[in-house]
């Protein structure tokens, strides 16, 4: 194994990993571009191997080499990128691409964070990466498969947040976070009033779900999605009446129609098992040499023991024994960084000077002259913007413990500062509601023993203004419920009086009135604390005997479906399913109307009969007004591309 010129061994011959020596040839050529021919000339690991390139079969296995060494530092965050020479010729031995380090434009934004900021940093990250999200408008995306995971493009996050938050890759990422984000392989954007969100959806079943809870939206992109969803509306609109067409010829015929329409169909909506991705925190030795690097380029001249890097990039040592091993591994990691080739020349991983003497007699990293890398230290502003949406979500989901989520709150609004206004996306993942713009009154009412004027929408879509007493707020599911007293006429103002009404439906187990109104939060569009005329009392009530109630006050209602063993079915946790001709019919009892209706809608492209006549209606007027609004939202965005 050859040695450098100072005794050190070069990374590349020794791990046979050729990125961090192509970042280096890279970086200290910037910002000129190299052709394929002269980075494998310059990197020692590839001339040994290709010579010359003078042959095809050495061409082929170089560009497949140089490819994945690319790509491994891409998915870093580190891009490199390439154009067409102006001339080039095959007779002449030309290449036909150049490349360099892709810096951008914009300066990288660098930041101090706290200890505290790291656990939800790291989540922050880690959802960010995920989503995968672009802040270019819709029409300037790629078009993509229907069947591609996360179809907008992604950001370039680089590797800066890491040397701005150095232990980051240690951090535990809440197991509940990582499932729910991995589990929503789509993204789309939903236009939700005149914001754009950014929605990380399961399947185009769960993106309607998503879009009928929320009043006012409409899928805006990618046009897979818009026209999955707009499928989805025109089978709901003919939905027929269950007690009449269970084994109808027409809900075959209509079934076929449907089908036929679907074309291919909605590949992302099989039950079929998909590869998981892997997470984007590795723990590999040249991970963990990038992010030390990046740390070392940002805090030029500054002195860190081999201890304080030990434990911000391997992670909290259990005794001195890893303590020794930890500090053991980063020496070697800075003498990977700063290997020379043997012939003197920029072939190996020279990233810094170091400062020899401090580091051998008192163990402390002092690093100067990093080939410009440094311009690669710090966070992007796109990538800024996401991870700013990222930390406000989580602070305002049901996602994270409580004081994580008091700790996100604190921590957006450090970032939101260096976010131009308007430039921070909206982001969400499906069942995952953040917390609606009436929560905060409700809470207030709740812990101010107050009294709450609400205008809420009821299961027909109509505005019901109510005076009711909020007990509590809890998440099932991901969606915020709030349990609303509405036995309040004694204590409430004169001028209120005619907004009080009591709900008398009978508890059938006790006989007596339940008294308790249970709505999603997203439902309530206006809320005003009200002050009571005398001191509230309200009976405390567990969130199980709630359930109960709203159980036992439930519509019974029936679909049926052109297939058996359906999985959105399984997840009908009290539903009854019997054998209905070619399909299934299934009972269960709907607790909110506007729910079962988006359900059905949802899930329309399987369900060809429901009952209730009363809930039926609905549906197909409710698709009916949504296919009008798919049509406005497709107009208006034909118009602002012209």
């Amino acid at each position: 194994m050859a040695e450098g010129s100072n005794g050190r061994r070069r990374f590349s011959d020794k791990w046979g990993k050729h990125e961090l020596d192509v970042l280096a040839v890279l970086s200290s050529a910037f910002p000129q571009w190299l052709t394929s021919r002269q980075i494998a000339q310059r990197v020692k690991a590839y001339a040994d191997s290709y010579g010359e390139l003078a042959d095809q079969a050495a061409k082929a296995a170089f560009a497949k080499q140089f490819q994945r060494d690319r790509a491994k530092l891409a998915a870093m965050g580190i891009a490199i990128e390439s154009r067409q020479p102006e001339y080039s010729s095959k007779s002449e031995g030309q290449d036909f691409a150049s490349y360099r380090l892709q810096l951008g434009d914009e300066p990288r934004i660098r930041l101090r964070f706290q200890q505290a900021d790291l656990p939800v940093l790291a989540a922050a990250n880690y959802l960010a990466r995920s989503m995968s999200m672009s802040s270019a408008p819709a029409h300037t995306q790629q078009h993509a498969s229907r069947t591609a995971p996360r179809v907008p493009q992604t950001p370039i996050p680089g590797l800066g947040l890491d040397s701005m938050a150095p232990g980051l890759g240690t951090q535990h990422i809440p197991e509940n976070l990582v499932r729910e984000v991995d589990s929503r392989r789509f993204a789309a954007t939903v236009a939700v009033g005149e914001e754009h969100l950014n929605v990380a959806y399961t399947d185009a079943d769960d993106l309607a779900m998503f879009v009928l809870e929320h009043p006012n939206s409409s899928v805006v992109s990618p046009p897979e999605a818009v026209a999955a969803f707009r499928r989805r509306l025109n089978a709901a609109t003919q939905f027929q009446l269950a007690d009449d067409s269970a084994n109808s010829s027409a809900a075959k015929v209509r079934a076929q129609s449907i089908e036929s329409a679907d074309g291919e169909g909605d590949e992302e909506e099989t039950d079929g098992k998909h590869g998981k991705k892997s997470s984007f925190q590795t723990g590999s030795e040249v991970d963990r040499r990038l992010r030390l690097m990046l740390f070392l380029s940002a805090h030029l001249g500054e002195e860190y023991s081999l201890p304080e890097l030990a434990t911000r990039f391997i992670g909290e040592p259990k005794s001195d024994d890893e303590l020794k091993k930890y500090v053991a591994t980063i020496h070697k990691d800075i003498n990977t960084l700063t290997t020379v080739s043997d012939d003197g020349e920029m072939a190996g991983s020279q990233f810094f000077d170091i400062d020899w003497s401090l580091l051998d007699t008192e163990g402390i990293v002092s690093a100067t002259n990093s080939l410009g890398l440094e311009r690669l230290a710090g966070i992007s502003p796109q990538y800024m913007s996401m991870l700013t949406a990222s930390v406000n979500y989580l602070a305002h989901a049901s996602l994270l413990p409580a004081d994580q989520r008091e700790q996100a709150q604190d921590l957006y609004e450090r970032l939101v500062k260096h976010v131009a206004p308007g430039e921070t996306p909206w982001l969400s993942l499906t069942g995952y509601e953040v917390e609606p713009r009436s929560f905060t009154a409700v809470k207030n009412a709740i812990k101010e023993h107050k009294l709450l004027n609400m205008v809420y929408r009821d299961g027909a879509g109509r505005n019901l203004r109510r005076l009711v007493a909020p007990s509590k707020i809890y998440v099932d599911e991901g969606v915020y419920y709030a349990a609303m007293w509405t036995d309040v006429a004694d204590v409430a103002p004169q001028d209120l009086q005619e907004l009080v009404h009591k709900d008398m439906t009978i508890n059938k187990e006790t006989g007596e009135p339940r008294i308790w109104q249970v709505l999603t939060i997203s439902r309530i569009e206006e809320a005003q604390i009200v002050e009571p005329t005398a001191e509230l009392h309200v009976p405390d009530v567990s969130v199980s005997d709630l359930r109960k109630w709203i159980t036992d006050t439930a519509t019974p209602a029936v679909f049926i479906t052109d297939q058996p063993h359906l999985q959105f079915i399984k997840t009908l946790a009290d539903a009854h399913v019997e054998p209905c001709g070619e399909g299934e019919k299934v009972h269960l009892f709907v607790r909110s109307d506007s729910w079962f209706v988006a359900f059905c809608i949802a899930h329309a492209r399987h369900i060809v009969a429901v009952a209730p006549e009363t809930l039926r209606s609905m549906m197909v007027a409710r698709a009916q007004r949504e296919l009008s609004i798919s049509e406005e939202t497709a107009q208006d965005t034909e118009e602002s591309v012209s």
